[in-house]
């Protein structure tokens, strides 16, 4: 199965998820013009690698700011994340914010609680 990157933009985060390793990364701002369209092709991509999922899935997660709309796409991504863990592959979320930024924090907590995969809560400092 082929990686798949996106490069961030000022609007749009940097995405790597690779099947091989099993890594996957979504990094930045996530305000795009068109949320749903923005995120397609990660849930698409989630979809296809559920079926041959590396045997433990790293998801790091670290963005500065997100909008509403990118909130529900992000959920789509973890419930997809959900049901590879579902398929008794290990699958881990890191979670960064920084230190002073409450707001992401309790992003990542209300995303823990909705979705039955192990959260880990990165506190990462300037």
């Amino acid at each position: 199965m082929e990686p798949f990157s996106i490069d961030g933009t000022a609007k749009t985060p940097t995405v790597k998820f690779n099947a091989e390793d099993g890594m996957i990364e979504i990094k930045g701002r996530s305000i795009p013009e068109n949320s749903v369209e923005f995120y397609k092709p990660l849930v698409d991509w989630l979809e296809e690698y559920k079926t041959n999922a590396f045997p433990k899935t790293q998801v790091n997660i670290q963005l500065e700011y997100f909008n509403t709309s990118s909130s529900k796409c992000i959920l789509d991504v973890f419930k997809k994340l959900e049901t590879i863990h579902k398929g008794k592959n290990e699958v881990e979320i890191n979670w960064y914010y920084e230190e002073d930024d409450e707001d992401m924090l309790e992003a990542g907590e209300d995303y823990e609680s909705i979705i039955r995969v192990p959260f880990k809560m990165i506190e990462i400092s300037e």
